[in-house]
């Protein structure tokens, strides 16, 4: 069977979605057009158990929500360079006070934090139509897609103590009042795929093995064990109901506990303490409890050195271990929220206005800078200006000549572009 007979075949009906210029082609739908489609994940459950009482997600979170809202944004017109960004700007403006309890760092922070534990993130611009004069990020939890039978969603819903609020989408351009930054996910047309989900046994793991080592400390900070009655001579065969809670209260008051670890216990009357469990060395809890650790790091993109994690480095020290977070996590995030503020803020400002990121202010891509400077310099086949240019520097006058090498004379032969 084909992959699309399969899908069909799976999912039931086929509707067919509108093409360009005017052409019906072959669409597979999922979900029932106008209908509220809720997310496949509780976000409540990322969040508690992903991110509030674990603290390698924790960490790993807020280490790439605040390296991406550090990075500074730059505003241009379309066929304009770096060096001619606009200094000031209505959008500019708002993206310095998206709204009157956020800067401009707490709102990033925010968007990129939802859309790391949710995968996907919610931002509304106010008023929906025209040039907004706030954004304000939406909890994922409480936003419905309403699906369409386009292959775009109908509109949005906001659900919040009883009301709800929505907003409708352009069929033909999908704009609409929401920005929905979502994350790749290949069984979802509607939602992104939370990296909490892929990592959601590792977790587990790590939030378990925390739990484990607190019931250690609570009950005398070793493996249970058993008290074994045997009676000796003609005592009788087992505790009376009063003497075993006697024996459990005492034990929990006197044994139990981190303040009571190490205590030796006293036992009489035919008790003996037999141990059951295996200790954390012979379970190799340790190196388990890491292993989990390590997991959740690569599942958020940040190595684990960065989250002081002992065990397997990649990288050989912290230096490239930092420009590694921002090379494969942290600068592919801002561009993917770039991008998408680009198609759905800038337009609402003017024709042809572009966001773009400002990397040169990031101190951790210092040593990419450094490498590139050394090969321009070392390319003697490029002009003056042509190295400003690939280093998203201005031209300068006089900045065209090309030296090619010594001459007869001792001194360097210059040349202008169009005589190589």
């Amino acid at each position: 069977m084909s992959l699309r007979a399969a899908w069909a075949a799976l999912f039931g009906a086929r509707e067919t979605k509108a093409l360009g210029h005017g052409g019906r082609g072959a669409f597979v739908s999922l979900q029932q057009p106008g209908r509220a489609v809720w997310s496949p994940r509780r976000f409540d459950a990322f969040a508690a158990e992903g991110y509030v009482k674990n603290v390698i997600a924790f960490r790993a979170v807020s280490q790439v929500a605040r390296a991406a809202a550090s990075v500074p944004w730059t505003l241009a017109r379309d066929g304009d360079d770096a060096a001619r960004a606009l200094r000031s700007h209505a959008v500019l403006d708002l993206l310095a006070r998206p709204n009157p309890s956020m800067a401009r760092s707490e709102f990033l922070e925010a968007v990129v934090g939802y859309f790391l534990i949710a995968g996907n993130a919610f931002v509304e611009a106010a008023p929906a139509e025209g040039a907004p004069r706030e954004l304000w990020p939406l909890r994922p939890d409480r936003m419905r897609v309403i699906a369409g039978d386009s292959g775009l969603p109908e509109g949005y819903v906001y659900a919040l103590a009883g009301a709800e609020r929505r907003w409708r989408v352009d069929p033909l351009t999908g704009r609409a009042g929401v920005l929905h930054l979502k994350s790749f996910h290949p069984l979802d047309d509607w939602y992104g795929l939370s990296p909490v989900e892929p990592a959601a046994f590792a977790v587990d793991q790590r939030n378990q093995s925390d739990a484990w080592n607190m019931a250690l400390l609570q009950n005398g900070a070793r493996p249970s064990g058993a008290l074994v009655y045997d009676p000796k001579g003609s005592g009788p065969a087992n505790l009376s109901d009063e003497q075993f809670a006697r024996l459990k209260a005492e034990v929990a008051a006197q044994y139990g506990g981190a303040r009571n670890a190490g205590r030796p216990m006293l036992l009489d009357g035919g008790l003996d303490w037999k141990e059951m469990s295996l200790s954390p060395k012979e379970m190799d809890f340790l190196e388990a409890r890491n292993a989990a650790s390590r997991d959740v790091a690569q599942a958020f993109g940040v190595p684990p050195q960065l989250l002081g994690i002992p065990g397997d480095n990649t990288y050989s020290n912290y230096q490239e271990a930092r420009l590694a977070l921002w090379e494969e996590t942290v600068i592919p995030l801002l561009r993917h929220l770039r991008d998408a503020f680009n198609a759905w803020l800038a337009p609402r400002f003017g024709e042809g206005l572009r966001f773009d990121l400002d990397l040169d202010e990031v101190s951790a891509l210092t040593p990419r800078r450094e490498r590139v400077w050394a090969r321009l310099r070392q390319a003697d086949f490029l002009t003056v200006n042509e190295k400003r240019l690939a280093a998203g520097l201005p031209p300068i006058a006089g900045g065209d000549a090309l030296a090619v090498g010594p001459t007869r004379s001792g001194r360097p032969e210059r040349a202008t572009p169009q005589s190589r």
